[in-house]
């Protein structure tokens, strides 16, 4: 693998950048692996990177239906943090945002990892009491949290408007060591570093079956012939209950969509994340100068990447609520992702009734910034057929067996339909 450098960037400019070798392999499929992983986004090539570098397991092919990064990963926000309220989610988010901080020298890939802080603004006392809770218990699980009154929150980011009459700003709750990531970037820094060290990553090969026998994997069948497999696992995002359905299982999630906007370039604007929890809005700016956010889910059941416009105009309307200036802006591009809902926001991480079958899904708002530690700890669990304790209550049984990780209720709302 070509190591990356400033000096060996230096070479390549003086001759036009026409020698760059190529980052990954393109090769065929072979009959068998040890493991197949369903879903070439960032969860599934960093399980297979993690299989090899943690585990020496290096027989391992990536199968995706399109292009490396074409995908949901590259239809997010790019939000990296670690602010959650429970110790099953907290603790799991904190090692990915660990794994987050050592990533680009990990890789040797620039992934433009940014901890330039997240803030969730509060609107109401219940509000900052439940920021307190919050902040409180990532305090007491090692996490970096600071509750923020009026005027310092006003003295970091200026242009909100905080007497506003729907949702005045009481004040919020920062993590500096959250930020943003280049999204695109995570997948193709997880491509060549898995592909270096021998997992076979395969384009434009899509799934059409899951073949079992007596009770246990075999394989997949896919647009490129059967591949033969000790263990699957399934990383596709939105498409979780679509191919879990090929294996038959029937699983507690809901598909939406979630789209996210990038306004024309502009001038230092936001330097952080700011969260606007009354009118679910977020919001951010690209190192190019154009603000990204998003907003909530679309509120029907899609597997199609585009959104509705009633849910563009309930977003700008909490947007321009929160920051005046942004009525004067012009949105250059919109995107839908496809998000797979767990019933309690939480994900699933853990083996499937099938023996040899894997699931890595339903990551509602959390996929992106889970990344590094999904795939940690997804590769951790098809290794040894056993979880680590970082996912070990992230199981389908938990619905089951009443164990709801309710992460502040922010699954698909179901009932709201």
């Amino acid at each position: 693998m070509t190591r990356y450098s400033g000096l060996r960037l230096l070479g390549h400019a003086l001759s036009g950048h026409a020698r760059w070798p190529r980052a990954w392999r393109a090769p065929d499929p072979k009959p068998s692996y040890d493991v197949v992983i369903i879903g070439g986004g960032g969860h599934g090539l960093a399980s297979a990177y993690y299989l090899a570098k943690e585990h020496g397991i290096t027989n391992v092919a990536v199968v995706e239906k399109g292009p490396i990064g074409l995908g949901n990963t590259g239809r997010n926000t790019t939000i990296v943090r670690s602010n959650y309220l429970f110790p099953e989610n907290n603790h799991f988010y904190e090692w990915s945002l660990k794994l987050w901080e050592g990533l680009e020298q990990d890789l040797n890939f620039n992934v433009m990892m940014s901890q330039r802080g997240v803030l969730n603004l509060f609107h109401s006392d219940s509000q900052r009491a439940a920021s307190a809770r919050r902040g409180n218990s990532m305090r007491l699980n090692g996490i970096d949290a600071e509750l923020l009154d009026r005027e310092q929150v006003k003295a970091m980011v200026p242009l909100l408007d905080y007497d506003n009459a729907r949702f005045p700003v009481f004040g919020g709750l920062l993590q500096r060591r959250g930020g943003t990531a280049r999204h695109d970037a995570v997948a193709w820094g997880f491509a060549r570093a898995a592909d270096a060290r021998g997992v076979d990553i395969i384009q434009h090969c899509e799934v059409t079956g899951i073949r079992r026998e007596g009770g246990r994997v075999t394989g997949v069948e896919t647009t490129r012939g059967f591949i033969g497999a000790r263990k699957v696992g399934i990383a596709v995002a939105g498409n979780t209950s679509r191919v879990a359905a090929m294996a038959g299982l029937r699983l507690p999630i809901e598909s939406h969509v979630l789209q996210a906007f990038v306004t024309e370039g502009l001038k230092p604007l936001v330097d952080m994340v700011v969260t606007f929890g009354a009118g679910h809005f977020y919001i951010s700016q690209s190192d190019k100068g154009g603000l990204v956010f998003g907003g909530g889910l679309d509120g029907y059941n899609s597997y199609a990447q585009r959104g509705s416009l009633p849910t563009v105009e309930h977003v700008w309307a909490a947007g321009v609520a929160m920051m005046p200036c942004l009525s004067r802006l012009r949105v250059l591009r919109q995107w839908g992702g496809v998000m797979d809902m767990t019933m309690d926001g939480s994900p699933l991480i853990c083996r499937t009734p099938v023996e040899g079958l894997y699931l890595n899904g339903g990551w509602c708002y959390g996929g992106f910034k889970a990344t590094p530690g999904s795939g940690w700890c997804f590769a951790h669990t098809i290794a040894n057929d056993a979880p680590h304790r970082f996912n070990a209550a992230m199981t389908i049984e938990r619905f089951r067996e009443g164990r709801a990780i309710d992460e502040r209720g922010a699954g698909p709302y179901p009932w709201a339909q």
